[in-house]
Order: C-alpha cells, then structure tokens, then sequence
C-alpha cells in the first residue's frame, strides 16, 4: 500500500510538471483529489488492513494529498499570474496622454426657480398636488366663477381642443380638484405647465405657474399677506419692500396684485420697473365664495386665499434676464451660465 501511495505521488508530480493550461491543471486536481479521484480510491482500502497499521497509511495519505495540492495550487496561482499579466498587457493604457473633458450638466434656470419655490413652501407646511394639463371648462372657468359669458374669460386667450376640452390657462383648476376631494384644513400649492396664446418678449405660449391655496376656519388676509411676505423675503431678501395693491380676480374677493420693490436699481426707478420702483410678482386674495359654492364648502364657517405666480417672471427677476424666450431656445451658451 505505501509503495502504491508513493508512486501515486511521483505521477502525479510528474504531471504537474509537465501540464499546461489552468483547464488542464484543474482536471488534473479532480483526477487525483477529486471524491471519485485515484488518491480517494486508495483511501477506500484502509479498511483492509489491521487496526494497528490504520493510523500510519493515514498519515501517509494525509501527507501525500497535502503535498500534491500544494504542487496543484501553486502551479495554478503562476497560471493565474501570467494570465493576469497577459492581459495588462494587451489593455496597457498610456496615462501621458491627456483626459478628455465631460462638461457637467445644470438644471435649468426655470427647474432651479420652481424648486426653490416648492422648497419654501413645503417648508410652511403646504402640501403638493398636481392635475391634468388637458382640463374641462368647467374646472378652468366655471368653477372658478367664470361662466361662458363672463368677460375675464377674453383674459385667458386659451387654446381649445374640442367645446369643452382646452389646454389648461392657469394651473388653478387643481386648487378645484383638491377642495372637491378633501375637507379643511388644506394648504397646498399646484406646481405645472399653464398655456395660453401670447408670444413676445415676456410671454410665451407655454409657462410654469405655481398655485396656491389654503383653506380653514377664521383665515383671513391678514394670513395671505404674512405667508406671502414671508415666501418673497426668503426668495428675494429680507430687506425687500413689498406692497399689495387692490385688483380684480373672479375667483378671489377681495383681490390684490403684489409689487416688490424693483431688483434692478433698489426701488430708484430703472427702465426694467418703467421708473416706478416696483414690479408685479403675483396675484392673490380672499377666494370667492362662489368658488366655495362649486366645491359644496360652507361659506359661513370656512374662508381661505389663494394666490398665484409666474415661475419665468421670477427666474427673470432673479437673473437678470430680459427676454422670455431665452429660457426656451436651449442655447448651451444662455443655461450653462446658471
């Protein structure tokens, strides 16, 4: 038995010497240390043999496995090596020529306007919803007291899809929407895309618009006036002077336009402010309670604002930009400035 096991090893010696390929050298381990390999069936006749020379061919065995796959392993970890070699090789990279240059992308000017709103709203705990952009006439208009006869509607220069279908003039349908799905309190804002027919250096038949709404017991505009100084002083600067003016919206009773002073000369007077000091930022004021009425609220019991802004207008005043259509000509040379 122990010449058999010695003659096993120097084959298997042999072998390693002479094989080639880790394909080779791994058939070569399952053939002498596989379960069914040539050292596993000599191990099967230790039974044989009396229980006092048991524990020396053991031992013997034991020895010879060891050395047989240290020889395997070592062979296969030069095999392993050269490959590896091979390979960096034939990938070798010249680190002297120089890197190529991957301009990094920004968000849009418009993108980083609009989140900056969100963010300073959702900071004041108003929730956000969104709705569709193809609306009825009833949620664009007539729930908004607007009916078909009402002059306003000549404001809106919508487009029309079919008698009852249109591309959405405000995104204040949504403020509709919600109140018909939810109860007081609410307070939410309705980021989106508005459409209407205009074109020319501060109008565009596509803009973003941002609408806001908040409804409970005892709201008052005294509410509007502070959440929406508060939203323009974080936007803007705290030092900004700002002032409501009365107006008229259909849908809010009593209404106000919102100036702040003029971001270009400081409230001296500039071509931009048309020497007057101030510009309009938004539109707000007291909902209406026929909008109540649409929404079945109680008019008695609940009051609410609602206010609304152009997020082109902003990202104008925040820039330095004068003309609207910039924002969408996709220049590389205007958007990588911001």
């Amino acid at each position: 038995m122990r010449d058999k096991l010695l003659q096993l090893e120097k084959a298997a010696f042999e072998e390693v010497a002479s094989v080639k390929g880790k394909e080779a050298v791994l058939e070569l381990k399952n053939k002498y240390l596989g379960r069914k390999g040539e050292l596993a069936a000599l191990t099967k006749e230790l039974g044989k043999f009396p229980p006092e020379e048991r524990p020396i061919i053991g031992e013997l065995i034991n020895r010879i496995r060891g050395s047989i796959e240290e020889r395997i392993q070592s062979l296969l970890t030069a095999l392993l090596q050269n490959e590896r070699e091979e390979k960096l090789k034939a990938e070798k990279i010249d680190v002297t020529l120089p890197g190529r240059y991957i301009p990094l992308g920004k968000r849009h000017p418009v993108t980083q306007v609009m989140d900056e709103v969100i963010r300073i709203f959702s900071g004041m705990g108003f929730e956000i919803a969104e709705g569709p952009e193809v609306e009825t006439d009833y949620y664009n208009f007539e729930a908004l007291n607007m009916p078909k006869d009402h002059p306003a509607r000549d404001m809106q220069d919508t487009f029309y899809i079919s008698a009852d279908a249109l591309l959405r003039t405000h995104t204040s349908p949504v403020q509709i929407r919600v109140m018909k799905e939810q109860k007081p309190p609410l307070r939410v804002i309705a980021p989106g895309k508005v459409y209407r027919r205009d074109s020319d250096v501060t109008h565009t038949p596509m803009f973003h618009q941002v609408e806001g709404f908040m409804v409970d017991e005892a709201i008052t505009f005294g509410d509007l006036k502070g959440v929406l100084s508060a939203f323009l002083h974080s936007l803007f600067r705290e030092d900004m002077a700002i002032r409501f003016r009365p107006s008229f919206f259909p849908f809010t009773e009593p209404s106000a336009e919102v100036d702040i002073q003029c971001v270009m000369c400081s409230g001296k007077g500039c071509r931009v402010c048309k020497g007057s000091g101030w510009l309009e930022i938004l539109g707000a004021g007291m909902i209406h309670p026929m909008v109540f009425k649409a929404v079945e609220y109680d008019a008695e019991k609940f009051t609410g604002f609602a206010f609304g802004l152009g997020i082109e207008r902003i990202a104008m005043l925040k820039f330095g930009i004068d003309d609207i259509r910039l924002f969408f000509e996709n220049d590389v040379r205007f958007l990588k400035q911001f």
